[in-house]
């Protein structure tokens, strides 16, 4: 079998580095491999377009590897060369990684089995507006059905109308409610679900002409929620069962035992599961719970949850049951460990911190010949390196001082901002145990906003002046550049 011969493109600075990498990981991975050192000192600083006026192919090459940073269309660099290229991880470091041990996700991993009810909570407390802007986010978000929370007491004369106007919207809708006329008058505007049954409103559920949700009078006590059953089974009520999960300290443990026997004595019968109650009332980020639950429910074959979004730390519920139940469906279906396959619910640190080897920033102060500024950070330190300097420090404020004191000619107000700005994101990322790369945003998983390139001028893109070597400008772009030696 012919070994795979992959051409890397790097940079000046980074080339050490990549050789040191290779040399360990070819025959580890089992392909050989040639490195083109292209004319310009950071490889973050390409595009396609710079580096097909530059790069000369090997003959035997079977496919070209470009640093994970390089943006742009392939296309004219892939014909150019005569055989596939592909964009690396963005950190070297990375590589190992990327030749073996990721793994490959089944072509079908996002099919799931759990319908999402997102509940808009004191639905005729709210103006009708504010209803519909809440509808419009909870479906942009992936819920499958808006679920109208109503209040104890007298009907809401509203709620036909807010139900159609939902309808008009497009949004599928439920209705959480025991009160018979609240409920008849939203079926009749087109609710399709009905929360909640019980044996106080069970008698008017067969005039409905929907689907339903079953629970108990009493949660501890399941004796009339399979009077409930019973009776609109033999009316031919079409239900889900919810025997209510309970709080922690409240009886946890055995609701969840209540689900466990439910699905023992009715098999086949759909079923739902209200998350809200733990996720609502438990001080802890909501994924973590979101997905547990979702766990619980797939192995279960409960086919639903009903989620709010209230308190603050359960803002993102519908979001990361949507990639929760994603997650939890590959597992179970495939049985394999829901690990290393769904990096959006991993948000407050990263699975992994990639170490740093400080002989090498070392080496880039001293092949450093601008005096720009590159950040980096450890699992406890921030450093600083440019032309001749390697700082560091735990404290930004103590490094800020250091870099003061070894008398910068470039550190004006705008730049001062652009380092107080990334080293405080360097901090929280030590803090939190998150990856840090200037001028990339930390990865909160769903919940990452990309950022813009404030300080990274991209080859091909700058101006240059006339009759320069674009080779030349492309070393050093801009006095206040951010060049990321180690890719």
């Amino acid at each position: 079998m012919t070994r795979s011969q992959i051409h890397f493109v790097t940079g000046k600075l980074a080339a050490p580095a990549l050789e040191r990498t290779l040399l360990d990981l070819g025959p580890r991975a089992g392909f050989d491999y040639s490195i083109s050192v292209l004319p310009i000192t950071v490889a973050a600083l390409m595009t396609p377009q710079w580096i097909e006026r530059h790069l000369q192919v090997p003959s035997n090459t079977t496919e070209i590897l470009l640093p994970g940073y390089c943006h742009g269309d392939l296309q004219n660099l892939i014909t150019a060369a005569g055989c596939p290229v592909r964009c690396g991880p963005r950190d070297l470091r990375e590589l190992p990684e990327f030749f073996g041990t990721s793994s490959r996700l089944d072509p079908t991993y996002g099919q799931y089995d759990i319908q999402i009810l997102a509940e808009i909570n004191h639905a005729p407390r709210l103006a009708r507006d504010t209803i519909l802007k809440q509808a419009e986010q909870l479906g942009a978000d992936g819920a499958d059905l808006i679920d109208i929370g109503c209040d104890p007491g007298e009907p809401w004369n509203g709620v036909g109308d807010c139900v159609k106007a939902l309808r008009d919207q497009g949004h599928r809708v439920s209705i959480d409610s025991l009160n018979p006329k609240e409920i008849q008058a939203a079926v009749q505007a087109g609710a399709e679900l009905v929360l909640s049954v019980n044996s106080t409103n069970r008698d008017a559920a067969p005039d409905w002409g929907c689907e339903v949700v079953v629970i108990p009078d009493e949660p501890a006590k399941l004796r009339e929620l399979y009077g409930t059953i019973e009776q609109l089974n033999s009316a031919n009520v079409p239900l889900r069962i919810d025997p209510i999960l309970e709080p922690i300290g409240y009886g946890l443990a055995k609701s969840l035992q209540r689900y466990l026997q439910i699905r023992s004595d009715f098999p086949e019968q759909e079923m739902l599961m209200g998350i809200g109650n733990l996720t609502e009332l438990t001080d802890v980020d909501s994924a973590g719970i979101n997905v547990l639950l979702l766990g619980i429910c797939q192995e279960l074959k409960i086919h639903s949850v009903l989620t709010t979004q209230v308190i603050n730390w359960t803002r993102s519920s519908v979001r990361e049951c949507v990639l929760a139940r994603r997650l939890v469906r590959y597992a179970v279906h495939h049985q394999v460990l829901p690990k290393h396959v769904e990096p959006g619910l991993v948000m407050l640190r990263d699975d992994k911190q990639l170490a740093l080897n400080e002989g090498e920033l070392e080496e880039l102060a001293a092949q450093l010949r601008d005096h720009n500024y590159r950040l980096f950070a450890d699992n406890r330190r921030l450093h600083l390196v440019s032309s001749g300097l390697h700082l560091n420090d735990t404290d930004p404020f103590r490094l800020f001082d250091q870099l003061l004191s070894a008398g910068p000619r470039n550190l004006d107000a705008s730049h001062a901002f652009y380092l107080g700005y990334e080293l405080a994101k360097a901090k929280t990322a030590i803090t939190l145990g998150k990856q840090y790369e200037q001028d990339e945003p930390l990865d909160w998983g769903l919940l990452t906003v990309e950022e813009s390139y404030h300080r990274l001028p991209r080859t091909g893109t700058a101006t240059v002046p006339p009759g320069a070597d674009d080779s030349t400008t492309a070393k050093d772009p801009s006095q206040n550049a951010r060049e990321d030696a180690l890719e």
